[in-house]
């Protein structure tokens, strides 16, 4: 496996540019799979914390940042959709959302909603105890003894794991679209429509400028608290800055 990463190559949802230098940093293995950004990228590239891997590893050395409550010391960890990005010293809590067009953008939120984390249910089964271990978006697993369903949405409190909250996937819900043409948009589920066989169950959505069709695994029911967070600051719109040279 290539310890590199070209620009070019990256997932559409990474916040970097793709022509200003042929190499960005890779992303070590962890949650999110292969869309996972390196946190230094977010450091860098969008808020412009640090100027070098060096610096984040300073950072980092220092618990100053923050990932879903815990501290954490490797700057190629993967960020991805939904995580909590917190800066004690700073008093700055971020959310990573989508933006238009589906790239991984930081929403500023405020300390009380930084104490907790929206994760999609991909998958459930029942564990010894009679308990049910829910599999979320980004591969954590979550031991419940509620009543969820692979596609509803939860709240996970960020200290003890529990679900604090619960956001069921039907008609009337309130989705964002994470990937695809519509990525970014916010609207509410029309209609859902079965896909005989092994094909991707379609789900229509209205939006205040008319609506969108798109597949179930494109999709991620919120609530209303994600559609009144404070702005995102200037440095976390999504737009990035080159990186200079010390990318490897």
């Amino acid at each position: 496996m290539t310890k590199h990463q070209k620009r070019l190559s990256v997932p559409k949802s990474w916040p970097v540019e793709r022509k200003t230098e042929t190499f960005t940093v890779k992303a070590d293995a962890g949650p999110h799979g292969e869309d996972g950004v390196p946190l230094v990228v977010l450091l860098r590239d969008v808020l412009g914390y640090v100027d070098s891997r060096k610096e984040a590893r300073y950072a980092l050395s220092e618990d100053a940042i923050l990932i879903n409550g815990d501290a954490i010391n490797d700057e190629q960890r993967p960020i991805g959709m939904f995580d909590i990005v917190a800066f004690p010293g700073r008093g700055e809590y971020y959310r990573v959302f989508p933006d238009e067009g589906g790239r991984l953008a930081l929403t500023e939120i405020d300390e009380e909603s930084a104490q907790s984390r929206l994760g999609k249910i991909v998958n459930k089964q029942q564990v010894s105890g009679g308990d049910t271990q829910l599999t979320l978006h980004d591969g954590t697993n979550v031991i419940t003894d509620g009543d969820y369903d692979p596609k509803d949405s939860i709240v996970v409190d960020n200290d003890d794991k529990s679900v604090v909250a619960h956001f069921p996937y039907e008609e009337g819900a309130l989705v964002t679209a994470v990937s695809g043409n519509h990525g970014g948009k916010i609207g509410e589920v029309d209609a859902i429509d079965i896909t005989p066989g092994s094909g991707s169950n379609s789900v229509g959505v209205s939006t205040d400028d008319g609506g969108f069709e798109t597949v179930e695994e494109y999709v991620v029911v919120i609530d209303e608290n994600f559609t009144g967070d404070a702005d995102a600051s200037e440095d976390a719109n999504g737009e990035t800055v080159s990186t200079g040279d010390d990318d490897e």
